[in-house]
């Protein structure tokens, strides 16, 4: 399953495509103490996609009571865990639901309107849980976890 990366030095790994940055995650993966034994990564990589799916019920919840400064606290929390494993695209729609939850569009300028806020997170929300379930669904045959 491993070959030498010349390019960066490390036994490569599947591609997860843009959903994970491949440097970070190697480096996740080099923790380990063998590639056969994955003891360090694959707690830290299931524990997070528990993490997410509690952290979706939450924001769920706060979507539901138009909560914009809790989706902005649990989008930062969510980001900052992608983005210390590599996850790309969970981290880019976490940063989406941050940036609206402080009524602020994605490039900083402020966003005034609340309704445009929230469906700007509704979609994030809707986006980020499909990305994770696809990359929860390529770790666990990365990892050889069944169901």
């Amino acid at each position: 399953m491993y070959r030498a990366d010349e390019d960066y030095g490390y036994a490569s790994m599947p591609d997860f495509g843009d959903h994970v940055d491949n440097g970070i995650f190697s480096q996740i993966l080099e923790m380990d103490e063998s590639e056969g034994e994955r003891d360090f990564s694959e707690p830290l990589v299931t524990n997070f996609f528990e993490q997410a799916e509690e952290t979706f019920v939450k924001m769920d919840r706060a979507l539901n009571d138009k909560n914009l400064d809790e989706l902005s606290s649990l989008g930062h929390f969510l980001k900052g865990s992608s983005s210390t494993l590599g996850f790309n695209k969970i981290r880019d729609s976490c940063q989406i639901i941050q940036q609206y939850g402080h009524k602020l569009s994605v490039d900083g300028t402020p966003e005034a309107d609340d309704t445009i806020c929230l469906e700007k997170i509704g979609e994030a929300l809707k986006s980020v849980k499909v990305d994770t379930a696809e990359l929860e669904k390529a770790m666990k045959k990365f990892f050889g976890q069944t169901d």
